[in-house]
């Protein structure tokens, strides 16, 4: 039977915290996720369900989010990385799995190129490579309604900034993946002391995604609707990192984490057991074979 424990750090005298769903029959290194900007420590059941079985889960509410404290002025990437590195430190392990999605994408992409030999494999899905001005401006606008407490507002212009509304490409539970969003953006707008700071770094205090990576085995996967960094920004990232694999999950937006949870759960579980990733349920028979097309990402 697995066993939650919750453990409290510090790093530059920020306060944080974990969690480690312990799985006493694991099969690989402990797998970390990462989440988006507002996500915390609680927000990953279905990696519970699918990687508990077979490696220890861990989650975290990181300085800026969730019940941490508030990050210091000025950028957060190495104090956030640092953070990370001290988790693998009180997890007594020599490396860990690290999963990163999204915000999270470049948070774990800069932990791995900082510290390679702490990660086993890396799994980054919903990377945002490439952010346009347009893009930006939405977002810039929507945390002005949030500093200004139009919650409505900023939880249906960043909703929308982040899903792909054309009805002509199909994505698997669209409407529910809209509501659920939405929902949880006004809640964190609502109840989190870190919404706009958290928000507004997001879109100044952005990832370095170039510099490449080597030594760390890696898939990057994307939704096939992707409209935040498209599938194609996503595969030549990918092809950045040596060795690396690049897919795209179809029936897809950037909330494939969402849209399909249980598939991308499976298909993170294969990848960091070494199991087959060809045969993943979630992967159409046309798009299995953008494992091994693309000679750059195999």
């Amino acid at each position: 039977m697995s066993e939650e424990t919750i453990r409290s750090l510090s790093v530059s005298g920020v306060r944080y915290s974990y969690r480690r769903l312990r799985q006493p029959d694991r099969r690989t290194e402990p797998v970390m996720t990462l989440g988006g900007a507002l996500q915390g420590m609680f927000g990953w059941p279905q990696m519970d369900d699918r990687v508990g079985p077979v490696a220890d889960v861990v989650t975290a509410d990181l300085p800026g989010m969730g019940s941490a404290d508030p990050l210091p002025p000025g950028p957060s990437a190495d104090l956030l990385c640092a953070a990370i590195e001290r988790i693998i430190v009180d997890l007594d392990v020599p490396r860990i799995n690290l999963f990163g999605f999204s915000y999270g994408a470049g948070l774990a992409y800069g932990c791995a190129q900082r510290f390679p030999g702490r990660i086993a494999r890396l799994a980054l899905g919903g990377v945002p490579a490439h952010i346009s001005a347009a893009q930006l401006d939405q977002w810039q606008r929507a945390a002005e309604h949030l500093a200004h407490g139009d919650t409505d507002t900023f939880a249906t212009m960043v909703t929308e900034g982040l899903m792909c509304l054309d009805e002509h490409r199909y994505v698997a539970h669209r409407r529910l993946a809209y509501r659920y969003v939405r929902r949880s953006m006004l809640h964190a707008a609502r109840h989190s002391p870190h919404a706009v700071d958290s928000l507004r770094r997001a879109l100044t205090d952005r990832p370095d995604f170039s510099g490449g990576l080597t030594g760390v085995p890696t898939l990057v996967f994307s939704g096939e609707h992707d409209t935040v960094t498209s599938p194609a920004r996503q595969r030549d990232f990918a092809a950045t990192i040596a060795g690396s694999r690049f897919l795209t999950v179809p029936d897809a937006d950037h909330w494939v984490v969402l849209e399909r949870p249980q598939d991308v759960a499976d298909l993170t579980a294969r990848f960091f057991t070494d199991g087959p990733l060809s045969s993943a349920p979630c992967l159409a028979p046309a798009v299995r074979g953008e494992l091994s097309a693309d000679p750059a990402c195999v």
